[in-house]
C-alpha cells in the first residue's frame, strides 16, 4: 500500500513539473516581464494568439502618475512590410491598448513594444531579441477543447505512472497502458484534428501531408503507446523484462515528445501567396513547407 502511495506521489511531482514547463514555454504563450518605476514593478503579458474575432488587444500596464507612454510598432510576419506605428490609449483606469488588425486563420503579426517611462526609454523585446509573433485561429467551439485538453492531460498523469508501474513492478502497468492508449486515441487521434480543423481548416497537417510540429508529435506518441499495448498483451508473462522495457520506453517517449514546446512549426499563412490572389483557405503552410 506505502508503495503504491509514494509511485502515486512520484508520478504526481513529475506530471506537475512536465506541465509547468509546457504551461511556461512554446510560442503561443504570453511574453511576460516587468516594467521598473519608483512605485514598484508592473508586470505585462503580451499576448502571443488571438481568435479571428477582432484585432488582438496588445495591453500594456498603467503607471500611475507617471510621463509614459507607449507605442506598438507591427507588420504582417515574414513580410518585407514596412513597420506600422500606433500609440497605446487608456482604457479604463488600469491599462494600455493598442490592437493589431485582424488576420485569417493561421496569419501571424510580428511586433514589439516601445516607449519612455519618466524620462528612460524601454523595448520589448529588448533590443537584438527577437520580436513577439503573434498567431490567429479559427474559435474553437469548447464541446471538442476542452474535452481534449482533458484527455491529453489524463495521457501524461497515466502514461508516467504506467512507466512507473513498469520501473517498479507494482503490477499496474498493463491497466495503466490501456487507460493512457485509450486517451491519447481519443483526446489526440479523434478530437485533435478536430481542433485544428476548427482552428485552421485542416484536420491534419502531420506526417505524411506536412510538417506540424504537434500533429507530428501526437502520432509518435500514439505509436509509441500503440507498440506498448501490442507487445504487452492483456495477460502477465513469465518473462516480464521485455514488456516492462517497452512500456518504460513509451512513457520516456511521451515525457520527452510532450516536453517539446507546443505549437510550434505550426499553420502558418503564407501572405506572398495571398498576396498574388491565392484564397487565405489554401495559402495555409506548416514547419516543413
Amino acid at each position: 500500500m506505502m508503495k503504491n502511495v509514494l509511485i502515486w506521489v512520484l508520478a504526481v511531482i513529475l506530471v506537475l513539473g512536465a506541465m509547468i514547463y509546457q504551461r511556461s514555454t512554446g510560442p503561443t504563450y504570453e511574453y511576460k516581464g516587468r516594467l521598473e518605476h519608483h512605485d514598484g514593478s508592473h508586470t505585462y503579458e503580451l499576448i502571443r494568439t488571438h481568435e479571428t474575432t477582432g484585432g488582438a488587444p496588445i495591453e500594456m500596464p498603467y503607471v500611475s502618475g507617471a510621463d509614459y507612454q507607449a507605442t506598438l510598432h507591427y507588420k504582417r510576419y515574414g513580410t518585407m512590410d514596412p513597420w506600422t506605428a500606433l500609440r497605446f490609449e487608456l482604457d479604463g483606469d488600469t491599462r494600455f491598448v493598442a490592437k493589431l488588425p485582424v488576420q485569417p486563420a493561421a496569419g501571424k503579426m510580428e511586433y514589439f513594444v516601445t516607449g519612455t517611462l519618466d524620462g528612460v526609454d524601454f523595448r520589448i523585446p529588448k533590443a537584438g531579441e527577437d520580436n513577439i509573433v503573434l498567431r490567429y485561429k479559427d474559435p474553437v467551439s469548447d464541446l471538442i477543447l476542452i474535452p481534449h485538453v482533458t484527455m491529453m492531460i489524463i495521457v501524461i498523469i497515466f502514461g508516467i505512472r504506467a512507466g512507473l508501474s513498469a520501473l517498479f513492478n507494482d503490477g499496474g502497468m498493463r491497466k495503466w497502458t490501456l487507460v493512457a492508449f485509450s486517451a491519447m486515441t481519443l483526446g489526440g487521434m479523434i478530437l485533435g484534428p478536430l481542433v485544428q480543423k476548427s482552428a485552421f481548416g485542416e484536420y491534419w497537417t502531420g506526417f505524411p501531408y506536412g510538417g506540424d510540429f504537434t500533429d507530428n508529435k501526437m502520432l509518435i506518441m500514439w505509436l509509441a503507446w500503440a507498440l506498448a499495448l501490442a507487445i504487452i498483451g492483456t495477460r502477465p508473462r513469465k518473462k516480464e523484462g521485455p514488456s516492462r522495457t517497452t512500456v518504460l520506453l513509451a512513457s520516456l517517449v511521451m515525457t520527452v515528445v510532450y516536453l517539446i514546446p507546443h505549437s510550434m512549426g505550426g499553420s502558418t499563412l503564407d501572405y506572398e501567396a495571398v498576396d498574388q490572389g491565392k484564397d487565405p483557405k489554401e495559402a495555409i503552410t506548416t514547419g516543413a513547407e
